[in-house]
């Protein structure tokens, strides 16, 4: 197999058109979102969009273990250590947000094949498919807390579409949810089986595009294949939906420091639970209050305004942040003992979030000021 970023194969279906197939091919890294793959996917999409006989586009991860585990952070740690952390974060996080929003934006049915690990970055590609699909291994997740950062790549956005408080609950603790609760969620579409893949694929393929004319029967096409498909009692229980009421009692507060507290005094005992408390007492206070203060502020704003704000962010987080230390104790000296800045979420200072929020271009000048 060849070692581009990105495999790129057009399958001709029965009559002759053609579905575009995209798979990300770096499953040794869990298929890590790198610059490189965005660009070349971000650039044929494009041309796929413009390319009269393709009819759907078909995007998976290479491997048995995700379809994207995450961003490639380890790039940017490289880059932060060498002192050009600023510089490679703006054009990395400017490139990833932009395809984010293509992806949301995109006209024709693009499929997302959701299985095994869809985490961070992963999440970026998934969430704004027209056909987001999720397998019994599916494990889903914006685990940002872990590593000094904060949901992103629309989460600000997103996130506040669930039910109140869910959001929070979600980017607060990292939460992993399964196929079942990205379901429940919308964080996901469909539910088809692994062992379904080659068949769907199959079935696509011998579709009746013919009569399609317009983006609106492509799409009633796609559905209607996914409707032969779907079999969502095989998906595994639901997790989240089952303490929705319990979630949302936890963060029904005025601040991230309350809400923290809450959850981590908690004594509910169910593992999936513990697990979240767990990882919000072992994450970064910082991001913590990031979480909170970028779903307030994105309470009701479009997606493209939240994008431009979380690119402000994210770069600040390489800047100022604490986002070297958490990739360092976790992915590059793997000792899992980060030193955060503050030693608690009720210890960070306001003006630190402040600091980390202020903007760091005009609107005029901004790098997504076209979305």
């Amino acid at each position: 197999m060849t070692d581009a970023p990105v495999l790129f194969e057009e399958r001709p279906t029965r009559e002759g058109h053609l579905i575009g197939v995209a798979t990300l091919n770096a499953p040794r890294a869990l298929n890590a979102l790198s610059l490189a793959m965005i660009e070349q996917l971000s650039a044929r999409l494009t041309q796929w969009a413009d390319d009269e006989r393709v009819v759907a586009v078909w995007l998976e991860g290479a491997g048995e273990k995700a379809f994207c585990a995450g961003g490639d952070i380890v790039a940017l740690y490289k880059a932060i250590q060498a002192g050009e952390g600023g510089a490679l974060a703006e054009t990395y996080f400017t490139g990833e947000y932009g395809l984010d929003y293509q992806i949301h934006c995109y006209e024709k049915p693009l499929l997302v094949w959701g299985d095994g690990i869809v985490m961070g970055g992963g999440m970026g590609l998934m969430a704004g498919a027209g056909h987001r699909l999720v397998t019994e291994t599916s494990l889903l997740a914006m685990p940002e807390i872990s590593i000094g950062l904060y949901p992103d790549i629309g989460a600000s956005w997103f996130l506040n579409r669930m039910p109140p408080g869910i959001g929070a609950y979600l980017g607060l603790t990292g939460a992993q949810l399964n196929a079942r609760d990205a379901l429940d969620l919308g964080l996901a579409d469909r539910f088809v089986p692994r062992a379904s893949r080659e068949a769907l694929f199959e079935a696509l393929l011998s579709a009746d595009f013919d009569e399609a004319d317009d983006t609106r029967a492509l799409q009633a096409v796609v559905g209607r294949v996914l409707d032969r498909f779907e079999n969502r009692g095989q998906a595994p229980a639901a997790q989240l939906w089952p303490h929705r009421d319990h979630l949302q009692r936890l963060t029904a507060c005025a601040s991230a420091t309350d809400a923290a507290a809450r959850i981590l005094d908690d004594d509910h005992q169910d593992d999936w639970l513990a697990a979240n408390r767990a990882r919000l007492a072992a994450g970064c206070p910082l991001s913590a209050q990031l979480v909170w203060q970028m779903i307030r502020r994105h309470s009701r704003t479009g997606l493209a305004e939240a994008f431009r704000e979380e690119l402000n962010l994210s770069v600040q987080c390489c800047l100022k942040g604490d986002l070297a230390e958490g990739v360092r104790a976790l992915l590059i000296d793997k000792d899992k003992t980060p030193r955060w800045s503050h030693s608690s979420v009720g210890a960070v200072p306001k003006a630190d979030v402040e600091a980390l929020l202020r903007p760091l271009w005009n609107p005029e000048t901004h790098p997504l000021r076209e979305l």
